[in-house]
């Protein structure tokens, strides 16, 4: 039947804790049942009452349940069948309302009590009487307390425990939520039976706050590195300290902008924070004052006066205002774009961009208030022995030998665009970059139908090899299906998760990740019975998501007939294992789930007058269950279950012995009979399931996967130690030679791949849609297009060095290199333009092209260098 599920997120799984016996008390240790009620009933509704939580999920222990057993030899017996043990329990086990009566001016509400409150209760129940005496549940059948038919459990580092799951409200804060969940643990532990504790075992505030002080230092070592190249190139403190001081202000101005747009700090938004994008416009302005105030002091020969002083930065400030002020614009324009993506992409780059045009409309309008202010304030006497170290000697030297035989530059720079488009042919491509999450999820695949109790078992032995290894600090798994099936999985799949301690704590801490997954696989193929695949908590959920499957790569075979398809996907197993970097290949587990199969034979039914529900409940009853009251023992609630003894349940030939009641009218031998249906008359007349059904073991489907209408299976595989462009590309054309699919059968990628190709297509859209925006702006800014032209010729220029860079550096272009090069383009355009509007200048004084390009290249060259 369809549940809603918790208003939150796929990636909604903040916290997981685990409940279990407190490690080396005396006394009994507390059983799985008493764990999982402490959960249910003390620990799970104070934290579902924490702001921000929508959810507590609980996988592990034992619902108690009170069970009644039935004796069936005493029901054939006497003439009582299952079903009515349910209705005598069902009966008896309920309070009534029966409205309100008015006495002497005061209302008197009216209940009838009639719940149960004990074994003793339920055991006293009077079910039929024989003769005036009556037969009493507990003369027909067992009352004791069991435990639910669970369809799910959890284990951490060997032993089984309660996992508990907090799932965060759609929209609210994962840091926040989970801190709150955090602090409110000390007061859950005293609050909990002797015996038992909660430890928390995964915690989403961690890999925050790893990420925060990832930004944290990336924004420090930033704002560092500008100020030292700003004193290096302008030999000047003080004029340094004023440019640096435009990233508090531009920081503050995105903050408030960030808080406006309902941004939040993360590692896209604050990551993505480029301090030198931040200055550029500051640099420019502050260089010319510089300068100009150097030339004005070695003119007059002394320093200047006040107002000298600040005529001198007031015109400086407004030479360069307008390349200052369209170059910041432009890079602005580059990041709209990236607005338009859709889809995952849109989803992670959009609060990149947003922050960033936040950021550069702060920095502008301090670069053009700001900034003159308190170059005025601030910098006062400037030597002009002191102007840095970019002098720009050699620059001098070497550029009217460029302007004497243009072909020499010329040359060079398509000579370096040919060859950074061959290197970029050679380019491997992915989705995204993966981020590192410190720790790995490990998922445990075993035959199908493999029962949850042999599960937990190898998955003990599997958690105790791992906890061997000294770098791990803890491991945990759910197997099967939680309460809340948010993630629903047969018993033979197991979530794990292994955790790893600080760096700093491990014998070898250079030890690369890589290579300890490497010695972790390498041990654990050595345990029998399992298949691997290994990922990332957030990695593994975010591939779910974008995808539906855990996995890098997923090929989906398409089809009608479950065993065609199975087959099919089979055959491209064997072709995805033999390509260069494929790893944790398998096949979606679709067979070979037992069955057993009790075919109830319609005319036998007929013969004995039974219907087919009859037969059906009866067997739903006694190997299921059948719910029928429950016992409220303060706020915990206890079902009341009527099922077979599980010796009973498991045997085979017991259950073929079940009886069936008939109806009063016919006989064992399905002819017209004379027994009644009275209390104090003889018992009906009784055949064995056997009669009417064939109990057989069968083989049958373990999954049924449909997808836009279709059947389908799913080959995955993870992609180690190359591209995930590359790994497609040779498997598409290996499954195209050696897979030959029959009519109405077909393939499609999906994972990160599915989503790397809808990025890549949008790109092809957005980018040069940005880069013919740029041109129109700067066509905009010097009303002609050989200057614009001249400017943008930078763009290519840039891109051959990103692309060269990554080529060095071994790294796949993806989107966020996409996205970086947008941004790239903004930075090559402002430079030219500095450079071009300022020689356009010297031009219109003079008549000589040569001296304007020399002179307006010199004086431009420590502004573009800085």
């Amino acid at each position: 039947t369809p549940e809603l599920v918790p208003v939150a997120t796929g990636l909604g799984e903040i916290f997981m804790y685990t409940v279990d016996a407190v490690p080396g008390t005396g006394g009994s240790k507390p059983s799985l049942t008493e764990l999982r009620t402490a959960h249910d009933w003390i620990i799970r509704p104070q934290i579902r009452m924490i702001p921000g939580v929508v959810e507590v999920n609980a996988i592990g222990g034992y619902q108690r349940e009170y069970h009644v057993l039935p004796k069936i030899d005493r029901l054939r017996a006497l003439g009582v069948t299952l079903a009515d043990l349910v209705q005598v329990v069902t009966d008896n086990s309920e309070s009534v309302g029966a409205g309100y009566l008015e006495r002497n001016g005061e209302q008197y509400l009216v209940r009838v009590p009639g719940q149960v409150h004990s074994i003793e209760d339920i055991e006293s129940l009077i079910v039929s009487t024989r003769e005036g005496k009556p037969i009493f549940l507990k003369d027909l059948a067992d009352v004791r307390i069991g435990h639910e038919l669970r369809a799910g459990a959890a284990t951490q580092n060997g032993s089984e425990v309660v996992l508990g799951t907090v799932f965060m409200l759609m929209g609210e804060n994962s840091r926040e939520v989970a801190r709150r969940v955090n602090e409110k643990m000390p007061e859950i532990l005293r609050s909990l039976p002797p015996g038992i504790t909660v430890r928390p075992v995964y915690d989403r505030t961690t890999l925050v706050d790893k990420t925060i002080d990832t930004v944290k230092i990336s924004l420090v070592e930033g704002a560092i590195l500008v100020v030292a190249v700003l004193f290096f190139a302008l030999g000047n403190l003080r004029a340094a300290l004023v440019t640096a001081l435009v990233i508090p202000l531009a920081m503050l101005f995105t903050m408030v902008g960030m808080v406006a747009t309902s941004v939040s700090a993360n590692l896209m938004s604050l990551g993505a924070l480029d301090f030198g994008l931040i200055v550029d416009g500051s640099v420019i302005i502050v260089e010319n004052c510089v300068r100009r105030l150097t030339l004005e002091r070695s003119t007059l020969g002394r320093p200047l006066f006040p107002q000298e002083r600040h005529a001198v930065i007031f015109d400086a400030s407004r030479e360069v205002r307008r390349a200052t002020m369209f170059g910041e614009l432009l890079i602005t324009v580059v990041y709209l774009p990236i607005l338009v993506l859709t889809g995952i992409e849109g989803k992670m780059f959009h609060p990149m961009a947003q922050t960033v045009i936040i950021a550069l409309v702060g920095a502008m309008i301090a670069s053009v208030t700001f900034v003159p202010a308190a170059v005025a304030i601030f910098v006062r006497d400037i030597s002009g022995d002191h102007d840095g170290v970019v002098r720009g000697g050699t620059y001098r030297r070497l550029l009217p030998i460029c302007l004497d035989r243009m072909w020499l530059p010329l040359t060079a720079g398509g000579a370096l665009l040919c060859a950074s488009v061959m290197v970029g042919r050679h380019l491997g491509s992915e989705f995204m970059p993966t981020l590192d999450e410190g720790d790995i999820a490990l998922h445990a695949l075993r035959i199908p139908g493999t029962s949850l109790t042999q599960a937990v078992s190898m998955q003990k032995s599997l958690e105790e090899r791992i906890m061997a290894f000294p770098e791990v600090s803890h491991a945990f798994t759910k197997i099967g299906t939680a309460d809340i099936a948010t993630d629903p999985m047969p018993p033979s799949v197991a979530d794990g998760f292994v955790m790893l301690k600080p760096r700093s704590a491990w014998p070898d801490p250079s030890l690369p990740k890589e290579a300890f997954v490497k010695r972790l696989e390498d041990a654990l193929a050595e345990i029998p019975g399992n298949n691997y695949e290994y990922t990332q908590p957030i990695e593994m959920r975010f591939n779910e998501l974008i995808a539906g499957v855990r996995s890098d790569v997923a090929v989906k075979v398409y089809g009608d007939d479950l065993e065609t398809l199975t087959n099919a996907a089979q055959a491209i197993e064997k072709v995805l294992k033999d390509v260069s970097g494929a790893s944790d290949v398998k096949v979606e587990q679709t067979t070979g789930l037992p069955f057993l199969n009790i075919s109830i034979d319609r005319r036998k039914l007929s013969r004995f007058g039974l219907q087919l529900s009859q037969v059906q409940e009866l067997v739903q009853t006694a190997l299921a269950g059948h719910r029928a009251g429950t016992i409220f023992e303060g706020d915990v609630r206890s079902p009341i279950v009527v099922i077979l003894p599980d010796e009973n349940r498991s045997d085979v030939g017991y259950l073929s012995s079940l009886p069936i009641a008939l109806p009063a009218a016919i006989g064992p031998t399905g002819v017209a009979g004379t027994q009644g249906m009275h209390r104090d008359e003889p018992p009906l007349s009784f055949i064995p399931l056997s009669s009417v059904a064939e109990i057989a073991t069968v083989l049958g489907p373990n999954q049924v996967s449909r997808e836009n209408g279709k059947r389908r299976v799913v080959v995955t595989a993870n992609v180690r130690g190359r591209d995930l462009g590359s790994f497609v590309h040779d498997a598409s054309q290996q499954l195209a030679e050696r897979i030959s699919l029959p009519p109405g059968y077909w393939l499609h990628w999906g994972g990160q791949f599915e989503h790397l190709i809808s990025a890549r297509e949008r790109l092809t859209i957005v980018v040069p849609a940005a880069l013919v925006l740029v041109i129109a702006l700067l066509y905009y800014s010097f009303g002609e297009i050989i200057p614009a032209l001249v400017v943008f010729s930078g763009v290519p220029f840039a891109l051959s060095g990103g692309i060269i860079a990554l080529a060095i550096r071994g790294i796949p272009f993806s989107v966020s290199a996409a996205v970086g090069f947008i941004a790239l383009s903004g930075v090559a355009v402002l430079n030219g333009l500095v450079m071009v509007s300022f020689i356009k200048r010297l031009q219109s004084t003079t008549s000589n092209i040569r001296e304007a390009i020399v002179v307006g290249a010199t004086q431009r060259l420590r502004p573009v260098m800085m």
